[in-house]
């Protein structure tokens, strides 16, 4: 188990950029694919995007493709989300999950490691 922690949250004008950030205190961190998830009010909680062990393979959700980068830092031990050209249907609660099985996937129920959440709000 991970205790994993988002920041970065905010208010951001359509069109600006926010840049959301996962950590956590255990160095088996590194271990873990680190995927992002959003729950929007009133929606099921939906994919955004995923990072692999090492950093070189990622994974998006069409809504985001394009617009929003995930990395990984391994020395900082940290995985960002960099939102670019934000738009009002971003605006959600986002959350870090992590797992310990191989392979980038979408599918929520893979991830039993997660974040208490950031909120983001993309006005109209």
């Amino acid at each position: 188990q991970v205790q994993l922690v988002e920041s970065g949250g905010g208010l951001v004008q359509p069109g600006g950029s926010l840049r959301l950030s996962c950590t956590a205190p255990e160095r088996s961190f590194q271990n873990y694919v680190i995927a992002w998830f959003r729950r929007a009010p009133g929606k099921e909680r939906e994919f955004v995007a995923a990072v692999n062990k090492d950093g070189g393979s990622t994974y998006y959700a069409d809504s985001v493709k394009g617009r929003f980068t995930v990395s990984r830092d391994k020395a900082a031990n940290t995985v960002a989300l960099q939102m670019t050209r934000v738009k009002p249907e971003d605006t959600a609660v986002y959350y870090c999950s992590g797992t310990l099985l191989s392979g980038l996937t979408a599918r929520l129920e893979r991830y039993d490691n997660w974040g208490q959440g950031t909120q983001v709000t993309v006005p109209q």
